[in-house]
């Protein structure tokens, strides 16, 4: 049976680089929002962005945008 994947979860190292994810998400229009960690995952800081996994275009941009620290990228 194939897994239907139709979460993009991005993890990041500190509360800093979640917040700076949040920040420039919001300022790009960019689909998402600030969870915790989901328990199938470890992250350094607890929080991660989580968006419907076909915005992960958008998402991918703006972290290449802006430069952004993340730590691991799943598909949920």
């Amino acid at each position: 049976m194939k897994q239907v994947t139709d979460k993009f979860i991005v993890t990041f190292p500190t509360t800093m680089a979640a917040i700076a994810m949040e920040t420039a998400c919001t300022e790009d229009g960019t689909p998402g929002r600030l969870i915790p960690v989901p328990t199938k995952i470890s992250a350094g800081c607890g929080m991660c962005w989580a968006a419907d996994y076909a915005a992960e275009d958008a998402v991918m941009a703006t972290i290449s945008a802006h430069d952004l620290a993340f730590e691991e990228i799943h598909r949920l």
